[in-house]
């Protein structure tokens, strides 16, 4: 079972924003530099019952070993413990992971902006991404695409890690065809860092898995953060999960195989 929380309150003093105004605002707020791996990156926080710690450390292993996340970066939080302004409840452990619209921040800060178009599920068959068979549009709704159809359980990323065929959630971006140069060089960057996650890049006035693109655009897929809390669900864990939950020093995240 998951569990979604709204990640702030709308009032008279929070004005109603869609998720690719959020997306937006949450990226420019990112400094991380992949050729140094120092600075801030947006993180989501998940919540599991104490008592499953091992077994859930475990699935969350095979996920990133899979490559089938955008980093193997993690935090742990006990009980009394203190997530940015979250306290971790009693008889929970908080965990504090990469969000992939990091890498939208990394992008803008290197001249090379990204349009956020939406968030769905890849088909993957023998390894390789086929198509989009759902997306979420970023511009027509204010919850995470990729949280709501964690809670519609629709993905298999178990069927990926175990014979390369399954679904998997992925972000889809478009870039401006004049940045595509830009753009391969922080790509070639991000695979030498802690944090990558580029499932599929396509070229200039084609589709993308399915997407037709604007004109004089080209689409890149990224893997999205929350398939490591996907995976653990399928796995019959319990989680509560709250997607750009805010930002944090990469210099306080591990690699999971530290654990």
């Amino acid at each position: 079972m998951i569990f979604l929380y709204p990640r702030r309150e709308y009032g008279v003093n929070h004005p109603l924003k869609f998720i690719n105004h959020l997306i937006q605002e949450e990226a420019m707020q990112v400094t991380y530099d992949p050729s140094e791996d120092e600075g801030l990156v947006i993180y989501n926080l998940s919540l599991i019952g104490a008592d499953d710690f091992e077994p859930v450390l475990s699935i969350m292993k095979d996920t990133f070993r899979a490559g089938i996340s955008p980093s193997g970066l993690v935090q742990f939080f006990h009980a009394g413990e203190r997530a940015g302004a979250y306290t971790v409840p009693e008889g929970k452990i908080g965990i504090c992971t990469v969000c992939s619209i990091t890498i939208d921040g990394v992008m803008i800060r290197r001249g090379a902006p990204l349009h956020p178009i939406g968030g769905g599920v890849v088909e993957i068959e023998d390894g390789t991404p086929r198509r989009f068979t759902d997306m979420v549009l970023y511009d027509a709704t204010t919850i995470d695409p990729l949280q709501m159809l964690v809670s519609q359980e629709i993905s298999d990323i178990s069927g990926v890690i175990r014979y390369g065929k399954g679904s998997v959630l992925a972000n889809l971006r478009e870039c401006h065809m004049e940045a595509e140069p830009a753009v391969a060089t922080i790509i070639e960057d991000l695979e030498r860092s802690m944090i990558s996650g580029i499932l599929e890049v396509g070229p200039p006035n084609a589709p993308i898995l399915g997407y037709t693109c604007s004109p004089q655009y080209f689409g890149i897929a990224i893997l999205g953060g929350t398939n490591v809390m996907a995976a653990v669900l399928e796995g019959g864990f319990r989680v509560e999960i709250n997607s750009l939950k805010g930002l944090i020093d990469v210099g306080r995240l591990e690699p999971i195989h530290h654990f």
